[in-house]
């Protein structure tokens, strides 16, 4: 069993995200199936178009932010559940004057991240 506070767990900067953090708040070490992660977007930050091996199953804890799947822009806020599937096409960008903060949860599979060309 693992308990911990998510503000003793490391904040890094996302490689590809603009003022963008994540937090693996349960590891694949920890949890059998699924990691937890929590990410944190500064105004104006985000992450570009990219594809991912594994869905993503999010609940937005804070702000608001665009988030694009596939050819759908959807404006989400605090309270809004979201599930990107496993290959889609998904970017996000916060829209608003306070940080965007989601958790992530993502099955404990092999996961390969593809940045999408804009010219694409």
């Amino acid at each position: 069993m693992t308990i911990k506070h998510s503000n003793d767990v490391e904040a890094k900067n996302v490689a590809a995200g603009k003022d963008t953090t994540i937090q693996v708040l349960i590891s694949s070490q920890e949890g059998p199936n699924f990691a937890l992660r929590k990410f944190s977007m500064l105004p104006g930050g985000g992450m570009p178009r990219h594809t991912n091996e594994v869905e993503h199953e999010q609940y937005v804890l804070r702000g608001q932010a665009t988030i694009t799947i596939g050819d759908e822009t959807h404006h989400v806020k605090t309270g809004d559940a979201v599930f990107i599937p496993a290959g889609a096409i998904h970017s996000y960008e916060n829209t608003g004057g306070e940080p965007f903060e989601f958790l992530c949860i993502v099955p404990n599979k092999e996961d390969v991240i593809r940045i999408v060309d804009e010219g694409c």
